[in-house]
């Protein structure tokens, strides 16, 4: 950071956006760096509620093209007057905020050296009264202001999902004529990179999901979910004859219902899993002849070097083998999706009804719906050695485009399970 400090002008209240302007919603784009929730907030609205000097915040944008950028900030003081601090890696300008409705005031001019992330920091520097400043969004103007991505609106209550951040998957293509009974996949999570609202997904399946979960500082789990064939995201909603039914479960195990992402039957095992330990999850799918198909899920725990069954459960109106495998990695919690993260999958394998294996080399990989429509950029996977890895969140520059097909190294051998011995 240079030693260069400007203090911006107050402009027009009603400055209306250019064509080579764009809003950037605080709501969407910004984390508050401090733990815990009091002294100041994000909210839809943008920064409300500051009166900590100790609380600041940091907005990302995502710079396409070099080149000279003013920025404006849309602001108000709810008492008295404030003075902020706004600055990146090379500038830092201070802001004179003053009470009554919010206004823009201008920071004058930013040089943009290289693309990627931009990380603007906005502190407090002293104030007359209660609070520093609600800050509703940044105006950016200029040459490179059309190209730049970030979260642009609410719509279909994107601050959220922007503020997860983008989920990413990996497809692993089989033959469908396959009668695949049994699904194996393992995951390996580095060092550090096990964050508060990841959940590493191993299992995936047309019809449900399994790995495992950072649920807070002191607690994770194994989780294993199916969806129900009726579409809904409330569970009361399910029919009974929809309903999924759980046939067992292992031990300490908690099975119900989920929602809000689809419905359907949920079990977790509190579990404490650790980061640089490779697990192996094992996944069954196979009809039971009455119209409906039997999902089982195990954990391989090797301390003690056995399977752990997490539970197995009945959908109704289902008569199908194990389709569309594939794996994820996704961010449940909002506050950290300004942290990256990563996850290896190594060793995928199918087995079918006859004990034949596959080895699944091949993936494809895709992110959801803030990937591709550009929101968030931080995103990406791939192949290292035999393994494949995801990442994702963070604000990193480089991102791996939507189907890049990858290949591993194969290890030609099928891992050792005798089936019938499985808890």
């Amino acid at each position: 950071m240079t030693g260069l400090v400007l203090t911006a002008q107050l402009t027009n209240p009603s400055d209306p956006t250019t064509e080579d302007s764009v809003i950037v919603p605080i709501g969407g784009n910004t984390w508050r760096i401090k733990p815990g929730k009091t002294g100041g907030n994000i909210k839809t609205e943008g920064i409300t509620d500051w009166t900590d000097k100790s609380v600041s915040f940091v907005t990302y944008v995502r710079i396409n093209k070099t080149g000279i950028l003013n920025i404006q900030i849309f602001a108000n003081t709810p008492d008295g007057s404030a003075e902020i601090m706004i600055e990146n890696a090379l500038q830092q300008k201070t802001v004179s905020i003053r009470s009554g409705e919010k206004k823009y005031y201008d920071t004058g001019e930013w040089e943009i050296r290289d693309t990627g992330y931009i990380a603007f920091k906005i502190s407090g520097i002293s104030k007359t009264a209660l609070h520093f400043s609600n800050i509703d969004h940044f105006k950016i103007s200029g040459v490179s202001a059309s190209h730049t991505s970030f979260v642009k609106n609410n719509e279909g209550n994107f601050f959220y999902w922007g503020r997860r951040g983008p989920s990413v998957h990996l497809n692993y293509p089989f033959d469908d004529t396959i009668p695949s009974e049994w699904f194996y996949n393992e995951i390996t999570v580095p060092k550090g990179q096990d964050v508060v609202g990841s959940y590493f997904m191993a299992a995936g399946f047309a019809e449900g999901y399994f790995g495992i979960q950072v649920n807070s500082n002191k607690e994770r789990r194994i989780l294993f979910s199916v969806w129900s064939s009726f579409k809904t995201n409330d569970p009361k909603q399910i029919p009974a004859d929809e309903k999924i039914q759980m046939i067992r479960k292992g031990k300490d195990v908690y099975t119900g219902e989920f929602g809000n992402e689809g419905s359907g039957g949920q079990s977790y095992l509190r579990y404490n899993w650790k980061s640089e330990v490779t697990y192996g999850f094992l996944l069954r799918g196979a009809p039971d002849g009455f119209n409906h198909t039997i999902y089982s899920a195990w954990f391989f725990d090797p301390a003690t070097h056995k399977w752990i069954l997490i539970a197995s459960f009945r959908r109704p109106k289902t008569n199908t083998y194990l389709k569309k495998l594939h794996s994820f990695l996704e961010n449940f919690e909002p506050e950290t999706g300004n942290v990256s993260r990563k996850v290896i999958f190594k060793n995928q394998w199918i087995c079918d009804i006859n004990g034949n294996w596959t080895e699944l080399y091949r993936s494809k990989f895709t992110g959801d719906n803030t990937a591709r429509v550009g929101y968030r950029m931080d995103y990406g996977g791939g192949s290292e050695g035999n393994a494949f890895f995801l990442r994702n969140c963070g604000f990193f520059n480089e991102f791996t485009p939507h189907n890049t097909l990858f290949e591993r190294i194969r290890s030609n051998r099928h891992p050792d399970i005798q089936f019938e011995k499985l808890p």
